[in-house]
């Protein structure tokens, strides 16, 4: 069976829920919605008083061929026009500043939540996706929430007002008008159903589209080494045909709900004016009072189906509140006590007594009752092939996750009770790829210690053995590594990651493969600015090269890929020498 190019609509949920979860980040800000609401009330008085102005010109002054009767009204029209445009110019400025306020709170609180989570999570999604509930669907909610309630209260009460102004002029006519105003709430009842379902699907197809797009472009050199770019192109071909499946159903039935409107108002507006015209020529209305009437419905029936379009805003907004709310409710692997210790001695001494973990979903522990200790100025090395649980202790030891059972210890206290930024701030992890973001040489040795002076800064450059390379770049320390510091060979990278963590001077170091994927030159120039990285540290050696056995205090094999572990002894490997 053919794959379908569309996947299936996640459930939404309800506007109520939407409003319930989401409004209270407008606190702070909910008097500007509430002035933006205001002025377009009063503004859509004031329209209410310039289409009286308009009936009385045209009976007084036009039909009457009377010059001297136009003078007032039309000052006084001229008056409320320029109030008017005064009231809407602000109107609408608060409530976008609320909307976009509203929009940075919540982008923030997802984003920050999101950060919270463990690595599996984002190795499990697609990025792609995750960035377009990041923006898109965001925005989705904030036309809602925020610019969609201004909406609501100004089309809501400019209703009453325009009925109300109706129903003065000719109370007759003005129920005839009413009596149509069902046929708008008909469509748009057809409609919103149908456009909840299609927005579903195009924010998911969204996703998926978007996704393809970042891996390929983040996989460019694999792509083109391999010779895929056709692959590439059709794979993005056929999730793009998905997403335009979906948005076309979305846009047939918002394009067939406008114009299908307007023939409903003008057929509503043609009814009104031909009851109308039969009131003229039986002289129970003028035509001034006639055409402010006409005036009237033209201002009613759009503000009508202003309502009717917000219950398809609605019907976005919910399809976008549910895969924002599916981030929301992916719960951090771990959290904090209710009073977390933000001290520690600091000495750096690293101990795990009998932990035992598995993964979520694995049949077997990947670490079995491991235990060992380690100080400071000592190096344990861990060895083992892959997937025997080398990566996991460093993922234990810095909380992603927390053992199943056994305990770990940092200076003696269980690094539960200590506050996740005072534990990471503590250990320091230079990872087997070194991770760079776009900017300069720089900004990403700062990223080990913001706030590190522009001394410190070079003087671990200095250590790392990366000041010479960097000050003959282009433009030294100021020259841009480029996307992942692709600009940079993998030995700089390399030793730039060194140097972000000499500034960083943290007690604890965990070095995750520091020369996996370097020459056996680069290798030994990377080994000698580690080794004073080492210095006087708490060090965890995560490696497959035992060139540094020798110098290590304690070896640990892990040799059951996916298993039990070995018993590792907490004695001394065969004639070490102590580092």
């Amino acid at each position: 069976m053919a794959r379908s190019l569309v996947p299936s609509a996640a459930p939404v949920v309800s506007v109520r829920t939407t409003f319930r979860r989401f409004w209270p980040l407008m606190r702070g800000d909910r008097r500007l919605p509430a002035l933006g609401a205001g002025l377009a009330i009063a503004a859509a008085a004031c329209e209410v008083a310039a289409i009286w102005l308009f009936g009385v010109i045209t009976d007084d002054a036009l039909a009457a061929r009377d010059l001297g009767a136009f003078w007032a009204p039309a000052g006084a029209w001229l008056g409320i026009a320029l109030v008017t445009a005064l009231m809407t110019f602000v109107g609408e400025y608060v409530t976008t500043l609320a909307g976009e306020r509203f929009l940075l709170r919540l982008r923030d609180q997802v984003f920050a939540h999101v950060q919270r989570l463990s690595p599996e999570f984002f190795d499990r999604g697609r990025l792609g996706d995750l960035m377009a509930r990041l923006t898109d669907d965001i925005e989705a909610i904030e036309e809602l929430v925020a610019s969609g309630l201004v909406r609501l209260v100004t089309a809501a009460v400019s209703t009453v007002f325009f009925v109300a102004a109706a129903f003065y002029v000719r109370w007759d006519l003005a129920l005839v008008a009413c009596a149509l105003v069902p046929v708008f709430l008909l469509v748009t009842r057809g409609f919103s159903g149908r456009f909840r379902q299609a927005a579903g699907r195009e924010r998911l197809s969204n996703g998926v589209m978007t996704s393809t797009v970042e891996e390929s472009l983040s996989n460019q050199p694999l792509v083109q080494a391999y010779n895929r770019q056709e692959t590439e192109a059709r794979r993005l071909h056929r999730e793009g045909r998905g997403w335009l499946e979906a948005k076309m159903a979305e846009t047939r039935l918002s394009s067939l709900y406008g114009p299908l409107v307007e023939v409903v108002e003008t057929v509503c507006v043609l009814v009104v004016l031909g009851v109308g015209a039969w009131e003229l020529s039986a002289g129970r209305i003028t035509l001034g009072g006639l055409l402010a009437f006409a005036a009237y419905l033209g201002y009613l029936y759009p503000q009508i189906q202003s309502l009717g379009e917000l219950a398809l805003v609605a019907a976005e907004a919910a399809a976008g509140s549910d895969r924002v709310l599916e981030v929301l409710r992916t719960r951090p692997a771990v959290v904090e006590g209710p009073a977390p210790r933000t001290r520690v001695a600091g000495r750096g001494r690293i101990a795990f007594d009998d932990v035992t973990f598995r993964y979520p979903g694995a049949a077997r522990p990947v670490i079995d009752r491991l235990r060992f200790r380690a100080g400071p100025g000592e190096l344990l090395l861990l060895t083992g092939p892959s997937g025997s649980g080398k990566s996991t202790i460093t993922k234990l030891l810095l909380r992603f996750h927390d053992p199943d059972s056994g305990g770990i210890r940092l200076d003696g206290v269980p690094i539960q009770e200590l506050s996740l930024a005072t534990l990471r701030d503590t250990v320091t992890v230079l990872q087997q790829d070194t991770l760079m973001f776009s900017g300069t040489v720089r900004d990403n040795i700062a990223y080990g210690r913001p706030g590190a002076t522009e001394a410190e800064i070079v003087a671990a450059a200095v250590a790392a053995d990366a000041h010479d390379f960097i000050t003959a770049l282009p433009d030294g320390y100021a020259t841009d590594v480029g996307r992942q510091g692709r600009l940079l060979s993998g030995g700089q990278r390399r030793r730039i990651g060194i140097a972000r963590a000499m500034v960083r001077d943290a007690p604890v170091l965990v070095l995750d493969e520091p020369t996996t994927g370097l020459d056996a030159r680069t290798a030994r120039n990377v080994l000698e600015p580690l080794r004073r990285l080492m210095a006087g540290r708490t060090t965890i050696l995560i490696t497959h090269d035992l060139h540094l056995a020798p110098e290590a205090d304690q070896i640990i094999t892990l040799d059951h890929v996916q298993g039990d572990p070995t018993a590792p002894s907490d004695q001394p490997a065969p004639a070490p020498a102590p580092h």
